[in-house]
């Protein structure tokens, strides 16, 4: 892996990520008190809002110049092409409102991700949920895994350590419970919960909008989160900082960990974030996968 120059200790640029994903919140929050929202549709068929522009303006003015001035890859930034990214080894990655469609339903199910992205590695994420004020913290950029830590911090009081859990500590009164997006793959979901009921017992689903799924794995009231549809880089990277740093994983299909600005696409594969890391999750889903199911 390529050195990379110094930089503050990440508990320090942690705190910098947390002023950047509030100041986003309050922008995002601002616009949520309006009637009008301005939606508008971007060309890949997904909405675009006031408040998705206002809370990338916010971080990206937080972030200015911050780490010697690096770059920053957001969702509702000017994309940069390919021959410059490659060269990238240290840079923002941002999604400044995740879970559009969720803000524009009004179910509160957004947040703001933002992930510091080094050698292709999430090693530094913050996801703020701004309705309930839930900041999650990920720092995994030990070359020791027994240093990482996670945290919760609510309405701004004291962070809080969060660990996934093992599935030996599922039981009649805590089941297996699986999150996913109810919108996307409704037929695999359903068909992966009947495979998992046969191996863990009863199947708790949980329908939740934009990284906060992964962030429910990371505090250990969920365990798993399969996605099959399409999601850009910006979606995952703070969530999966989070979620490793708590002792869970985010992987292809493939059982490999996700890594970020390895091609020019910005499109992530099929991907699963599991609490539990020992079960063979690549392989269930794999299966499921490769099933004619419509949905």
């Amino acid at each position: 892996m390529d050195s990379l120059p110094p930089r503050p200790p990440g508990d320090e640029v942690l705190r910098l990520m947390s002023c950047a994903a509030r100041a986003a919140g309050a922008a995002i929050l601002k616009v949520y008190r309006q009637a009008d929202y301005g939606v508008v549709t971007k060309q890949d068929d997904s909405p675009l809002t006031h408040a998705d522009l206002a809370a990338h303006r916010a971080i990206a003015e937080v972030l200015d110049g911050a780490l010697g001035g690096l770059p920053l890859l957001s969702e509702e930034g000017v994309p940069q092409p390919w021959a410059q990214r490659r060269q990238w080894r240290r840079y923002w990655l941002v999604d400044p409102l995740d879970g559009t469609r969720d803000f524009i339903a009004r179910t509160d199910q957004f947040s703001v991700n933002i992930a510091l992205v080094e050698n292709g590695i999430a090693v530094l994420g913050a996801v703020l949920a701004p309705v309930q004020d839930e900041l999650y913290l990920g720092q995994r950029d030990s070359p020791d895994p027994a240093q990482w830590r996670a945290w919760k911090s609510v309405a701004g009081g004291a962070p809080e350590a969060i660990h996934v859990r093992s599935l030996t500590e599922i039981s009649d009164d805590k089941p297996l419970t699986l999150v996913a997006s109810r919108r996307h793959s409704v037929a695999r979901t359903a068909r992966l919960i009947k495979l998992l009921g046969n191996d863990f017992g009863p199947v708790t689903r949980r329908d939740l909008g934009s990284s906060l799924k992964m962030c429910l794995i990371a505090e250990g009231q969920a365990d798993i989160y399969p996605r099959y549809g399409p999601t850009g880089e910006w979606d995952t990277a703070a969530a999966q900082a989070v979620l490793e740093a708590a002792g869970g994983c985010l992987c292809g299909l493939d059982g490999l960990p996700r890594r970020y600005n390895c091609k020019e696409s910005l499109i992530n594969p099929a991907f699963f974030a599991a609490g539990d890391c020992s079960v063979e999750w690549a392989e269930l889903l794999t299966l499921v996968a490769s099933e004619q199911i419509v949905g």
